[in-house]
């Protein structure tokens, strides 16, 4: 089972994206939520690189939920979580 104990992130320029990490036991996965997917978190509040990492901590539960249900054990090194892995009004 995943967890997500450290609260880092940081915000990948290149990818467009808020970068977090998930732990399963010893296993690190890397997993980013793009800019688009955080818009429909916080349609309002998206504009640039500090709105996006204040949306993901808003939006943290949610978007650990979202992660934890693609997450499969040694299936990958990273996880990309994009606006369709959230409905609307979430």
């Amino acid at each position: 089972m995943i967890e997500f104990p450290n609260h880092s992130r940081s915000y990948d320029r290149t990818r467009h994206a808020v970068r977090f990490w998930g732990y399963d036991s010893a296993i690190e996965a890397s997993f980013f939520i793009e800019e688009d997917a955080l818009r429909r978190l916080q349609p309002e509040a998206c504009h640039n690189e500090s709105d996006f990492l204040n949306a993901f901590d808003l939006n943290r539960d949610v978007i650990c939920a979202a992660a934890a249900k693609m997450y499969v054990r040694g299936s990958r090194g990273s996880y990309d979580l994009v606006a369709a892995n959230f409905s609307k009004g979430s």
